[in-house]
């Protein structure tokens, strides 16, 4: 009952524009800045315009030139949270945006709000600022990106796409709207319907990096490989700088089971990475290839040396995450248990967003009441469940109910009770594992189109994750279920 009652008020918060405070409408089309500067107004903007094309370390250079010109331009210092991925300078920047915002205007305050709720755990709060901020300027076609593109990074497609068709209504030729819309199209496998939208896209910006960037994940996203690779090509040749090409040349060549070549474009850009924070994050995709070529000693080598080298340069959340990686592939529950736990103390050194947190605590509590289960030790399994249930009742994230719905559902399978494990698992289709046991609960309750429905799924799974290289390589090995 608390896991429907979380969904349904998810659903209720990423329902499309039903606003509770009936505010009315702006004198005015876009939303105002306020700044006395010239120039800090204009860096504001090229920050925006930069993160609108994907450029995602020159955006905060941007804004922090921006705050240098004017250190009372709130709305940058909200941006600078939102986006940084050094979690001391998030958290002073947030600080330094929530100071400032009594004095700006309506809009600025609800942008404000929705940045600095969500970062703060407040997703009911930041979802119902940022719905505001839409009823006040529902024709600024920018808001309605920042709000739509937000929600495409937190699995709300279905309001996402709404927001993104409003934008486009605007301005038909909205390039960042182009793209995001291609994204939702493609995680809803309407290929034909995405490449249509990021053909636009490319002709709109022939110029720019980021549209031959995310032709090429959406291709990879299609099982279209070498086609990823060019389109990749493509965007290095117009920015050799753009990082995100150089990575998912490295994610493709993963994928097709090059794990040697991945790994030579993995260190080219882990060489060329713009922050430390991306440099621990491409070193874990590196880690990675060496799980999937089964070389565990060697994954187990890279994965401690970067949760180290976080450690040391103070990325928390990196250093959680390498630990955590690490448990996943390990054979042995103990081990897998005891790196879960150097995980989680991680989270609690220094600062981190409680979103970021929140979010990795409950992958670590996920990957431990399953293996604690798996090691008969049901009194952590059950333990580890109820705390995350906790924290899945009192949330609106959608990672922290996918980890409690996927938990569940896979105790639920261990205890050989199908029909309930099923109503968990619907809720976690993007992840291999769940999907895993899907085909294996459809099965043995023989329901056989949405067996070969959720098989079809998995199999098809192209996404550089633990997970996919875990689950799906073997899947595909095996004979599909009758």
């Amino acid at each position: 009952m608390r896991r429907s009652i979380c969904v349904l008020i998810l659903g209720v918060c990423f329902a499309a524009p039903v606003y509770a405070h009936h505010l009315k409408q702006a004198a005015t089309t876009t939303m105002p800045v306020t700044t006395a500067s010239a120039e800090a107004r204009s860096l504001y903007e090229k920050g925006m315009q930069d993160y609108e094309n994907l450029y995602l370390e020159r955006c905060n250079d941007d804004w922090r030139a921006a705050v240098k010109a004017d250190p009372n331009l709130a709305v940058a210092w909200a941006w600078i949270a939102f986006n940084s991925s050094d979690p001391q300078e998030a958290s002073a920047a947030r600080e330094k945006a929530k100071a400032l915002a009594p004095k700006l205007t309506p809009g600025e305050q609800l942008m404000i709000e929705w940045i600095v709720k969500v970062q703060e755990g407040d997703f009911i709060g930041g979802i119902s600022a940022m719905n505001d901020l839409l009823e006040l300027y529902p024709k600024d076609k920018h808001v309605l990106y920042l709000a739509g593109n937000w929600l495409l990074l937190e699995d709300g497609d279905e309001q996402g796409l709404r927001i993104m068709q409003k934008a486009l209504a605007l301005d038909k030729n909205f390039p960042p709207a182009l793209n995001d819309l291609a994204y939702m199209y493609a995680r809803s496998r309407d290929f034909d319907k995405a490449f249509a939208a990021m053909d636009r896209y490319i002709g709109l910006l022939p110029k720019e990096p980021n549209p031959q960037d995310s032709y090429g994940e959406l291709l990879r996203m299609a099982g279209n490989f070498e086609g990823s690779l060019q389109h990749y090509r493509a965007a290095l040749k117009i920015d050799p700088d753009f990082v995100t090409s150089q990575v998912g040349l490295g994610d493709t060549y993963a994928l097709m089971g090059n794990q040697e070549q991945a790994r030579i474009e993995y260190e080219k850009a882990i060489r060329y990475a713009h922050t430390e924070a991306d440099r621990l994050a491409y070193s874990m995709q590196k880690a990675m290839t060496w799980v999937r070529d089964g070389k565990f000693a060697e994954a187990d080598k890279l994965f401690q040396e970067i949760a180290e080298t976080a450690h040391a340069k103070e990325q928390d959340l990196q250093e959680a995450q390498a630990y955590r990686h690490l448990s996943e592939y390990q054979t042995d529950d103990s081990a897998a248990l005891k790196y879960l736990q150097s995980a989680e103390e991680s989270l609690g050194h220094r600062t981190i967003s409680k979103s970021d947190k929140d979010e990795e605590l409950s992958r670590i509590l996920r990957n431990r009441s399953v293996r604690a289960a798996h090691a008969g030790n049901s009194a952590l399994a059950d333990r580890s469940l109820k705390q995350l249930e906790a924290m899945a009742s009192g949330s609106r994230n959608h990672a922290i109910l996918g980890s409690y719905n996927g938990a569940a559902g896979t105790l639920l399978m261990d205890q050989k009770k199908f029909d309930e494990a099923i109503t968990y698992l619907e809720d976690d289709q993007d992840n291999p594992f769940t999907l895993e046991l899907l085909v294996q609960a459809y099965y043995q309750t023989s329901q056989s189109d949405k067996l070969h429905e959720a098989e079809a799924k998995l199999r098809s799974t192209n996404v550089p994750t633990m997970e996919q290289a875990l689950v799906v390589p073997a899947a595909r090995l095996r004979r599909p279920e009758i």
